[in-house]
């Protein structure tokens, strides 16, 4: 068992990088299907947050009820989160790869794992979905309540600066999208074949417990799409005014995980170096 497992990993090959532009993949039905998906699992997994974020707001009202730890609470809503996203990333990972965030889009195209044009329009169809999504929560909720309770959109709490809210942001999505690499990692895969990992599953919770970590602070962006999503439909002053925080810190800590999986712990600066020095 030691000598076929040892044998895997040698004879195992990195995939090439993904082509910067590839003229091919437009003309393919995949493409747009791929598209498709992330389209429709981003209007489902705003449609499932954002209400639930609501649903709990409403039912913990002092307004309405009596007992104000009536509504699911912080942790209900990062199940609600995490939850959506395992199921999510498992119905969509053999179509589009289950991204349903421009983060992960972001880090993965630079890690080029990703074409240009389909990091792109991913991104597009996921902020589409988003605003969709968030759409159709306000439409079914009753009249005011959604903008009552916010209509989901992530603010910076008071009481915390704009550099606390970034720097949750980055770590937030660092989590997330490191475990974006290390749980669809092929070489992982190849390794440690005989410890099957179903990668929706540490995906989702990476998602959980940054929400139970950072929703008391922002909220929790770490998906620019359902921050965007959220402040189109409600469209008050302060979701815009936090907005930046929710698109600058996720990026960042996408590209920083990016960077940490692919250049240090897949060693892609030590390969680098000893091509160069092969080559001198």
């Amino acid at each position: 068992m030691a000598k076929e497992s040892e044998v895997g990993v040698k004879d195992y090959h990195d995939p090439p990088p993904a082509d910067l532009f590839n003229a091919e993949e437009l003309t393919k039905w995949s493409f747009y299907r791929a598209i498709i998906a992330e389209f429709v699992a981003t209007l489902l997994f705003l449609y499932i947050t954002v209400l639930t974020i609501i649903g709990h707001k409403s039912q913990s009202d002092p307004r309405y009820v009596s007992d104000q730890c009536s509504g699911v609470g912080i942790l209900g809503i990062a199940w609600a989160v995490g939850g959506m996203i395992f199921v999510l990333v498992y119905c969509t990972a053999g179509i589009s790869g289950g991204h349903i965030n421009p983060a992960v889009t972001f880090g993965l195209f630079l890690a080029r794992k990703i074409t240009l044009p389909r990091a792109v329009m991913y991104i597009v169809a996921q902020c589409l979905g988003a605003i969709c999504g968030c759409g159709l929560v306000k439409a079914i909720q009753k009249t005011g309540r959604y903008d009552y309770y916010g209509g989901g959109a992530n603010e910076l709490a008071d009481g915390y600066s704009k550099g606390t809210g970034l720097g949750a942001e980055i770590i937030g999505t660092f989590v997330l999208v490191y475990t974006v690499f290390s749980a669809t990692d092929p070489k992982r895969n190849a390794r440690d074949s005989h410890v099957p990992v179903l990668a929706p599953l540490p995906i989702g919770f990476a998602v959980f417990m940054v929400h139970l970590a950072t929703i008391p602070i922002t909220g929790t962006g770490i998906n620019p799409a359902r921050s965007l999503g959220a402040a189109v439909i409600y469209g008050k002053d302060k979701a815009w005014d936090d907005q930046w925080l929710f698109w600058v810190g996720p990026m960042i800590g996408a590209a920083i995980a990016a960077i940490y999986h692919q250049y240090v712990l897949r060693a892609g600066a030590v390969k680098a170096l000893g091509s160069f020095r092969s080559n001198a």
